[in-house]
């Protein structure tokens, strides 16, 4: 297992060079000085350009100005945006809000998810299997940010189920439906994946050898048949985490949402190139730590999977 965790975090090494590479290159190949797009309207003295030019390293080549990048990163400074905000004190104040909206969508799609494509599954052809194929057509068929204003408009305005909007502080209560709707399209995944894999699991051989020895369904479907049929799933969830947390920015921007989403937007509209760039590679290295955790979860749901030195 130690050798495992090992090689995967050294595996994660050039996938973490390779996408803040990709990544630095392609914000500051953005046409344009980005210099100028600080002053608006006013224009800039050549001494104020040569004086930020010099202090976001803009002067240097590109490979200069990344390597110092990355220098910067190892020793846990994410540099400043142009307007002088430290991009740490940006993420303290908006990174746990996010993880907590991802945290809650993550958890409606196992809850909800994984209990409809379970029912599904095991009641083949009936009519609730009908009704989830169903409704999960629509919620994939669905745009976020359509299903974000219908959302909004009838359970927080027509309903007043819950707020329209995110409060101050983004109490738990306020994220509920932004959850909802962050979690709705890949729940719709989850439960055909689910309803998929509990079939094809159901009629697995060491399934019916079960039911032949006498075991009852209350301890074959949640042993048996529910826990292998969580690989494909788990799967699917590990790399919906770090979507959840990149693709929260419209979810964050329709609801208020005081998270990493709604400021990247707006360093987008304010072409912030080092907060951009700061707040991707955070990102990246979120979703890389969740799939290691994911991978080694693998050894807890089926006890056949093993980490081998190869």
């Amino acid at each position: 297992m130690a050798w495992y965790i090992v090689r995967r975090v050294l595996q994660g090494i050039p996938v973490f060079l390779g996408s803040t590479f990709l990544i630095y290159a392609m914000v500051f190949a953005m046409p344009g000085n980005p210099v100028l797009r600080m002053f608006g309207d006013r224009t800039p003295t050549e001494a104020q350009i040569a004086a930020l030019e010099a202090k976001f390293h803009l002067d240097q080549n590109f490979f200069t100005r990344y390597f110092l990048y990355l220098g910067d990163v190892f020793q846990g400074n994410l540099g400043t945006t142009f307007n002088g905000q430290s991009v740490n004190e940006i993420l303290i104040r908006t990174f746990p809000t996010t993880l907590r909206l991802a945290l809650l969508a993550v958890i409606i799609q196992l809850v909800v998810g994984v209990t409809a494509g379970l029912i599904s599954g095991l009641r083949k052809g009936g009519i609730f299997d009908h009704a989830a194929l169903i409704v999960t057509l629509i919620l994939i068929s669905l745009p976020v940010f359509v299903l974000a204003f219908v959302a909004q408009w009838f359970f927080g305005i027509e309903l007043g189920w819950f707020r329209p909007t995110v409060g101050q502080g983004a109490p738990w209560s306020d994220l509920i439906l932004p959850a909802i709707v962050l979690a709705a399209l890949n729940m719709a995944y989850v439960v055909r994946l689910t309803r998929g894999s509990v079939i094809e699991t159901s009629q697995a051989d060491f399934v019916r050898m079960a039911y032949g020895k006498g075991l009852p369904s209350r301890r074959v479907v949640p042993v048996h048949v529910l826990r292998n049929s969580l690989i494909p799933v788990t799967t699917n969830l590990a790399a919906d985490f770090g979507i959840l947390i990149v693709g929260a920015t419209v979810t964050e921007g329709i609801f208020n949402v005081p998270g990493v989403g709604n400021e990247l937007f707006k360093a987008i509209n304010r072409h912030d190139t080092p907060e951009i760039v700061s707040i991707v590679t955070i990102l990246v290295i979120v979703y890389v730590f969740v799939n290691l955790l994911i991978d080694l979860l693998y050894g807890v749901l089926d006890p056949r999977i093993r980490y081998v030195k190869k």
